[in-house]
């Protein structure tokens, strides 16, 4: 389920995903593909790892890179759920042929 709140979507970004909602800054985003295969990438990544261990290991993942990198956006890209969402969002196929935890092939491997 798509829905539009400029006050749940953190300043600086167009869309969260918080299972099951995927949350856009405006009505007009429900129109980008890109967007939204980016956002269901995230929905599928929740559901593998059963949506509350999903959280903490973004949490820790973010935590680890943020004390490497000491930059907040470095850390949030360098997040593997991220690095697979942002990697695979053009190819509105992916999720038909993701396999499963493919987002663990992000972890150690191309770092932004």
């Amino acid at each position: 389920m798509i829905f539009i709140s400029k006050y749940l979507v953190p300043k600086g970004y167009t869309g969260i995903t918080i299972f099951p909602f995927v949350f856009l800054k405006t009505k007009q985003l429900r129109g980008n593909q890109v967007l939204i295969n980016h956002e269901k990438i995230h929905l599928k990544q929740q559901l593998e790892l059963l949506i509350i261990p999903f959280y903490v290991f973004y949490v820790l993942e973010f935590l680890i890179r943020l004390l490497k990198y000491k930059s907040w956006q470095l850390a949030y890209k360098n997040i593997s759920f991220e690095r697979e969402a942002y990697g695979n969002q053009n190819n509105l196929e992916y999720l038909q042929n993701r396999k499963i935890w493919s987002f663990l092939k992000y972890i150690c491997v191309n770092e932004v």
